[in-house]
């Protein structure tokens, strides 16, 4: 999944406090703060789910692949943007699209989409304001947080490079500097990953 569980959390809860402050009725914030995170988890592991079905459709045709000597990333990639298409599921990964968030815009909006109709038919939202002011107010918080975190994972990733010796990208040791140093800038946001 492209963001952690946590920082899923840890958005719900944003989005949930954003909107609760004039644009929509919040009857229990525990119960909408859960729902919503629900449904961006949901639209997260759609992707990782197909990834899972394309790997199973290409352990099928494993031994073709090698007898032909055909890339099994190409033929991943292939079969991958195949069944997108067939089934119109909106990419999750920004940076394969172009963005510079780790979401893509479409993504975030189609998301945004989702959270507003879980609202629409939850019991513990009521809302106030029109349907687009509240969508675009949920986009605008998605989107601070997905800026944020790209920040943090820049600094994080800056820190290494900092060092007084060259950290190779890619390197074992690269990662697990780069875990501690983003774990670190997170929980100065208030999610801690170290759970």
């Amino acid at each position: 999944m492209l963001l952690q569980r946590e920082i899923v959390a840890y958005l719900a809860g944003h989005i949930v406090t954003a909107v609760a402050a004039g644009l929509v009725e919040i009857t229990d914030p525990v119960s909408a703060k859960a729902v919503v995170n629900q449904v961006i988890l949901d639209e997260l592991s759609v992707e990782d789910q197909l990834n899972d079905e394309v790997r199973e459709i290409l352990a099928q045709y494993n031994e073709y692949m090698r007898r032909e000597q055909v890339s099994f990333s190409d033929m991943f990639r292939k079969v991958k943007n195949q069944l997108i298409a067939e089934r119109k599921i909106i990419r999750a990964s920004g940076r394969d699209t172009g963005d510079g968030m780790k979401l893509s815009r479409d993504k975030v909006t189609d998301i945004s989409h989702k959270i507003l109709n879980a609202m629409r038919q939850g019991r513990d939202f009521r809302l106030k304001k029109p349907e687009n002011e509240i969508r675009l107010h949920i986009v605008k918080t998605f989107t601070a947080l997905l800026l944020a975190e790209d920040k943090i994972d820049k600094a994080a990733r800056d820190k290494i490079r900092s060092q007084k010796r060259e950290i190779l990208e890619g390197s074992e040791e690269f990662e697990l500097l780069q875990r501690r140093y983003y774990a670190e800038e997170m929980k100065k946001i208030g999610i801690d990953l170290g759970r």
